[in-house]
């Protein structure tokens, strides 16, 4: 069956919509790769694709076709993904012999490496804070201990009490998954934990006695919400860096980040940050050799 380009794109993008369920925005999304892909295709040869004549050496210069237009990596995933569930549900509805698309490679994602404040930076965000309140006291402990131990901001706000050994500058941690780990508490955080434990009862009267409740209560004594801890330390952040992003996490990834960048090795790390694998970590070690490459490119006469 050699179905015309147009009518097979039509009856595969209804399909996505009452068979598969798709969102609107995905299908108007699918619609118009597919048919930036005649687009191409007419440009490239003068004439309309037949379906079945369609080659793979047909398909991959689209990608190339696209880059050429200023698409970011993510985007070429996007058209390329469109391509390719077309050309598999052409051959599930046997409009054509072999599926041209089956071979064609997509784009690797696009790594981000994570963002991260310099020393001094940590130094002014902590400087920030003020501690004379119990609010205050609480968020400059937050960030300490965000800081220093690098939890994640589910793993802050349900810190039992009873998990937090000041004695022993440790913090006993319940991550993903339910794994258990052990990390240490740096001197800094044990001292503005201190300040705050000492004011936590002015928050509330309700539940601060109770060894089974939380370290970090919210003004009202209750659980804290991580939105309001998103807004505690980007606040907090925007005055002191120019870092794109300005959340908790941005204070587990400079843990991460200073840790390696003075010599921790890198299994130590990803355990105290809870990581399954090593490989989860490794993005951490990028940030330090990119921070390496600039130092030289700067300093080496010869660089």
């Amino acid at each position: 069956m050699n179905k015309v380009y147009e009518q097979a794109v039509q009856e595969f993008l209804s399909a996505c919509e009452l068979q598969k369920g798709y969102s609107p925005h995905t299908i108007e999304t699918y619609r118009f790769a597919l048919m930036e892909f005649l687009d191409y295709f007419i440009a490239e040869y003068g004439v309309k694709p037949e379906i079945n004549a369609i080659e793979p050496a047909d398909i991959r210069p689209f990608l190339g076709y696209l880059h050429d237009k200023g698409l970011s990596k993510k985007s070429l995933r996007v058209k390329i993904a469109a391509v390719k569930s077309f050309f598999k549900f052409a051959f599930r509805q046997s409009w054509i012999d072999r599926n041209p698309a089956a071979i064609v490679s997509t784009p690797k994602a696009e790594k981000k490496l994570p963002s991260f404040l310099q020393p001094g930076e940590i130094e002014s965000l902590m400087d920030s804070f003020d501690a004379s309140s119990p609010g205050g006291a609480r968020n400059i402990a937050i960030a300490e201990l965000l800081y220093s131990s690098g939890l994640r901001v589910s793993e802050l706000i349900h810190l039992p009490m009873q998990d937090l050994d000041m004695h022993a500058g440790t913090v006993r941690v319940m991550g993903k998954g339910k794994k258990e780990r052990i990390v240490p508490i740096g001197q800094k955080a044990i001292e503005a934990l201190e300040t705050y434990l000492a004011l936590r009862s002015n928050l509330t009267m309700l539940e601060t006695s109770k060894p089974e409740g939380k370290v970090f209560l919210s003004d009202r004594g209750k659980v804290m919400n991580p939105s309001v801890v998103y807004r505690i330390i980007r606040r907090a952040m925007n005055p002191v860096t120019e870092s794109p992003q300005k959340s908790p996490h941005v204070l587990r990834h400079t843990f991460a980040t200073h840790l390696l960048d003075n010599g921790a090795d890198i299994s130590s790390v990803s355990e105290m940050l809870g990581h399954s694998s090593l490989s989860a970590t490794q993005v951490y070690t990028h940030v330090s050799v990119d921070r390496l490459k600039q130092a030289y490119q700067k300093a080496h006469p010869r660089a």
